[in-house]
């Protein structure tokens, strides 16, 4: 994709989201229904799939311009965000595996929504024996146990999920998401932030799935070394958090007329340019885990001030549930722990407690 088309695109993107997500953000963190009206917006203009390669029609945005499209959509709703983000990184793994026909059946279809597909593999991380395992058999694999977080019910027919093979390796297979003989789907987790994305656990009993359905066997120790590669990319997120809770502060300063909020807000996206400016220059060249994990922290840690800033400036009214401000600190919640792994962890509070 060319630097022109991509800014296009882009441009086009974060448009839609000012325009017709972020006035709505509210509405769509409480209510299902709305968020679904928000999914299809992004679907009716193209913009699952924003990483397909061009070969499955694109449009292959380049990585630091896909970055700011995440960003942006934190900015706008982290309910969207997070619901959204889930099958972009399947169209990813999809698009990276070994299955060409199964490639050629969903990504061609999969940024208009034609084909809607979640992920379910954050149980690869967990230390000690696997909690949702694969067992090769004649024309496919058997899966047993149990996936802890699946976002996307009654959003995503389908998700992809990973099982851990006996020597190590995993198994990413697309399988449904619908209660069913073998698989059992718990009520809609009730959760501080984000709930309207309808999280799952899923549990597979004996369940069969032919090797059709397989994307691709990822090596032993797959996660860790894809962890290490995200750690940076998830703080687009935090960094879109962030920019939500200056938004709500810049309001207030408008609105009040007070100096000290509008050096507030100054100061505060001052610090975030910084951040970005570095999250930006480090996503395109190798840098010392210790460096992104630093960064991933200092994302963090603004994140949560600035959506602290927002409630101050806010007052009392910040105490609604149908304030912005209030929201937005929610979803900052959310942007310290996803994806966490136990480096981050220690790197997020080692910045808290410096």
């Amino acid at each position: 994709m060319g630097f022109v088309e991509s800014q296009n695109l882009l441009e086009e993107a974060i448009a839609f989201l000012q325009t017709d997500v972020k006035p709505r953000a509210q509405e769509i963190d409480q209510s299902v229904y709305a968020l679904q009206i928000a999914l299809t917006g992004m679907a009716e203009r193209g913009f699952l799939a924003m990483r397909r390669p061009t070969e499955y029609g694109g449009p292959n945005m380049p990585e630091l311009d896909f970055r700011r499209f995440q960003e942006e959509v934190a900015r706008c709703s982290g309910s969207l965000s997070f619901l959204q983000t889930q099958h972009q990184s399947a169209v990813s793994i999809i698009s990276k595996g070994d299955n060409d026909e199964l490639k050629r059946e969903y990504l061609p279809k999969m940024a208009d929504g034609e084909k809607l597909v979640g992920i379910g593999f954050s149980q690869l991380r967990r230390s000690g024996p696997p909690i949702m395992r694969a067992e090769e058999t004649d024309g496919g694999f058997i899966l047993d146990g149990h996936v802890p977080w699946v976002t996307g019910w009654s959003f995503y027919p389908e998700f992809l999920v990973g099982s851990a093979l006996p020597d190590g390796r995993s198994v990413f297979a697309i399988v449904p998401l619908v209660k069913g003989d073998r698989i059992g789907i718990s009520e809609p987790m009730k959760l501080a932030a984000m709930e309207s994305a309808q999280t799952v656990t899923v549990d597979f009993s004996r369940y069969f799935v032919p090797s059709t359905r397989v994307s691709s066997i990822a090596a032993s120790g797959w996660i860790q070394t894809n962890d290490e590669i995200t750690v940076a990319l998830q703080r687009h997120f935090a960094l879109g958090c962030a920019q939500a809770g200056l938004d709500i502060l810049k309001e207030a300063a408008d609105k009040k007329g007070f100096d000290f909020l509008a050096e507030a807000h100054q100061i505060l996206a001052a610090e975030l340019a910084i951040c970005r400016s570095a999250v930006s220059s480090e996503s395109t060249q190798e840098a010392a885990t210790a460096t992104r994990l630093e960064a991933r922290a200092w994302a963090i840690e603004l994140c949560v001030r600035c959506a602290h800033a927002a409630i101050a400036a806010s007052s009392g009214a910040a105490n609604s549930l149908n304030h912005p401000a209030q929201r937005v600190y929610r979803e900052a919640l959310v942007y310290t722990v996803s994806a966490q792994t136990v480096p981050i962890m220690e790197a997020t509070l080692k910045r808290l407690t410096r």
